[in-house]
């Protein structure tokens, strides 16, 4: 093998090797611009949370009741009886409200739901009372 071919081929290799060298550089300028929208995306998420968060209320207060009449009467007639416990059914009656089932099963709801916000206490099984 003489000079000439040495070189041929030593200058073969050398153009080979700047064509990947090239193709790699279009990968890296290629994941380069992905990574920069991706950190960008990254950022915007985190705002989005950090404001979301800022926002919503607190999971440990609990929501005011429901402001319609319904919940009112409710509310007040534990309020104006703070130690007394009563069933659903004895509600509607001090209420004045109908005593059928259907109309007894959402005061049974809604019970629930003032229980569950922090404003009533269940101290027996379908018995409510103020919480205290």
């Amino acid at each position: 093998m003489n000079i000439a071919d040495l070189l041929a081929g030593l200058q073969a290799r050398h153009d080979e090797t700047m064509a990947r060298a090239g193709e790699l550089r279009d990968q890296i300028e290629h994941l380069t611009a992905a990574l920069t929208k991706t950190e960008v995306r990254l950022a915007d998420l985190a705002t989005a949370h950090k404001v979301i968060a800022e926002l919503a209320p607190a999971q440990d207060e609990p929501e005011p009741p429901e402001t319609n009449t319904a919940y009112q009467a409710i509310v007040n007639a534990f309020n104006q009886h703070p130690k007394q416990e009563f069933r659903a059914r004895e509600l509607h009656e001090l209420l004045g409200m109908p005593t059928d089932e259907a109309s007894v099963n959402v005061t049974r709801a809604r019970l629930g739901r003032l229980t569950r916000q922090g404003f009533l206490t269940q101290p027996g099984r379908g018995r409510y009372q103020k919480r205290t």
